[in-house]
């Protein structure tokens, strides 16, 4: 062995471990207070455990004020004294006012899965989820999507198809009973239905399909009328009617088909490539409210009754990729992304662009949406300095991206070697980058809280700045 060998080692080793001192923010939420230069933020915060191999989960919190009238801009950030370390939990999603916050406990295989509705002072009900109803929820940058409806009374979530039954062998050849075991040593079970699934990190993994949890009732129920050939992600809920007597959910739909360059009815693999066919879908929340009194019931555009069986929607016929779909605040507007260079093309990553559809109040399900480009695809910037617009390459886009004035988004892009904020006006088109053009860091936005942007910078430290 060399002499330096062990020094060097050493060396590296403390390296190493001063890296994994530093947390990752995987996400942040905005909390609503009652006083208007307050917020609360929640952030999600992660250590990766060397020995354990596996990465520490932790919830910290911090008030922020901006100090109205002081001439400046600088909020200010005051800390909980520890972070919060979130043992077995999958996924924290807080409610749109703030008030409760939905807790996922995934369960090992063959256990139920947990759906904690915590308050501010208690947990207010707990629903265990059996296997034949779904299996764990998921929690990956693709197909993760869990939402609450503005009344804070239904969660919409995308989670593994329960698996199909294994048929059951004896010495009489197949059997019907329900009461054969792996353990009995006179029966067996056959392998079932081989179902594809995604590859790489989704191996083994069950179909991604839509589920309700309707709080005040405890129960789950899966959504009707999504064809068993797509794979669900990204759901949000849509405007309710007026009256509230049509509940919607808007989703992407990946195809089993791997488009036109592929030629394959296979899935190739989704972890690492935007370039897989999808499309925005729309099909009616299986649990409706009861119709208000003295109204006729609720009918499509053709003059056909209720929603029951109804088919999902396709959104976007003629688009081969629509991603992360947000509706503004008001529910006018519902942008998307789009990936349909790299689809087309078959590169892995591509330039995306950006849509806007005007949403009515009474949208029925078998009426078709115009589609508005926004920010179109950039296959050369004007210039070669760096300064132009590149175009947009997003891996992600906020829950909420919208700022108060309710016409501009917030996404965080790659420009160049770097990750940077930018801001779009989805009416005029105007994008414009708000994080400094002479920093050497990538920024990344977390949340949003009115005219503020949330924002961390990639260094070996905690580091945010209000924008």
């Amino acid at each position: 062995m060399d002499a330096m060998a062990p020094e060097e080692y050493a060396s590296q080793s403390k390296l190493l471990q001063e890296f994994t001192n530093v947390p990752s923010i995987d996400s942040a939420s905005i909390l609503k207070t009652n006083d208007e230069d307050r917020s609360r933020a929640m952030f999600s915060i992660s250590q990766p455990d060397l020995l354990a191999n596996t990465n520490r989960k932790y919830v910290l919190y911090s008030h922020i004020t901006t100090r109205a009238g002081t001439g400046t801009t600088s909020p200010d950030f005051q800390w909980s004294p520890f972070p919060t370390e979130t043992t077995g939990v999958s996924a924290t999603v807080p409610s749109p006012s703030g008030s409760k916050l939905l807790v996922v406990r995934n369960g090992e295989r063959g256990c139920p899965t947990k759906l904690e509705i915590v308050c501010q002072s208690h947990v207010e009900k707990e629903i265990h989820v059996a296997g034949s109803v779904h299996g764990p929820l998921y929690t990956d940058e693709w197909f993760h999507g869990v939402s609450w409806n503005q009344e804070e009374t239904l969660v919409a979530y995308v989670a593994e198809a329960p698996a199909t039954p294994r048929p059951a062998f004896n010495r009489s050849g197949y059997t019907r009973e329900e009461g054969c075991s792996e353990g009995d040593c006179s029966a067996w079970k056959g392998q079932g239905v081989w179902e594809e699934d995604w590859g790489e990190t989704y191996s083994k993994k069950g179909r991604p399909s839509l589920f309700v949890l309707d709080i005040p009732r405890g129960e789950v129920v899966a959504a009707k009328g999504v064809p068993t050939s797509l794979s669900v992600g990204q759901v949000v809920w849509a405007p309710e009617s007026p009256g509230g007597r049509h509940k919607y959910l808007v989703f992407v739909g990946w195809s089993e088909r791997n488009g036109f360059f592929q030629n394959t009815a296979r899935k190739l693999g989704i972890k690492y490539c935007s370039n897989r066919p999808c499309a925005l879908y729309a099909a009616p929340c299986p649990i409706q409210g009861p119709e208000p009194p003295g109204n006729p019931p609720a009918t499509t555009s053709d003059g056909k009754s209720g929603s029951g069986g109804a088919v999902a929607r396709n959104l976007t016929p003629g688009f081969s990729s629509a991603l992360f779909p947000r509706f503004s605040r008001d529910g006018r507007l519902l942008v998307f992304l789009s990936s349909k260079q790299a689809v087309d093309s078959g590169a892995h990553n591509a330039t995306d662009s950006l849509h806007v559809i005007n949403w009515p109040s009474d949208w029925k399900m078998d009426e078709q949406l115009d589609v508005t480009q926004v920010v179109p695809v950039v296959m050369c910037p004007e210039d070669d300095d760096g300064g132009c617009f590149p175009g947009l390459y997003c891996s992600s886009v906020l829950p909420d991206p919208w700022l108060s004035d309710g016409r501009t988004v917030i996404l965080t892009s790659s420009w160049r070697s770097a990750e940077v904020i930018l801001s779009v006006d989805v009416l005029s088109g105007k994008v414009a980058r708000i994080t400094p053009e002479d920093s050497c860091y990538s920024w990344r936005a977390l949340a949003l809280d009115g005219t503020n942007v949330l924002a961390g910078n990639c260094s070996c430290k905690l580091a945010f700045q209000n924008l």
